[in-house]
């Protein structure tokens, strides 16, 4: 079972902006309360999409020029990136069919 990737301000630019197949980044911290129960969500998302989706955590306290680069304000925030470019967004701790229905659009528009 695929893992979630650790994102950092060193491999972004390799993990996200220049993945063949889109991209969910979850930007959170560890004391958040919501982004503790969107993170084992991603997990599971991490798990099920490995092979048509990235999916990586920013551990925005970490990689603060990566947050303030994406106008991230509020936190649970969960961008899906496609091409090097953000396609959709959702922020806060929202149900699991939320992020896999935008995650399968942005799969969708591939074929």
């Amino acid at each position: 079972m695929a893992n979630a990737i650790e994102i950092t301000t060193d491999n972004f630019e390799e993990v996200v902006l220049n993945s063949d197949k889109p991209v969910l980044v979850d930007f959170w911290a560890a004391w958040c309360g919501p982004c503790r129960m969107v993170g084992p969500v991603v997990e599971e998302i991490a798990g099920e999409y490995a092979d048509t989706a990235a999916v990586g955590k920013v551990d925005v306290d970490a990689n603060q020029q990566l947050s303030i680069q994406y106008g991230i304000r509020s936190i649970p925030a969960l961008l899906i990136f496609k091409g090097g470019e953000v396609v959709d967004t959702v922020i806060g701790a929202v149900p699991k069919n939320v992020l896999t229905n935008k995650l399968n659009a942005a799969i969708g528009a591939e074929a």
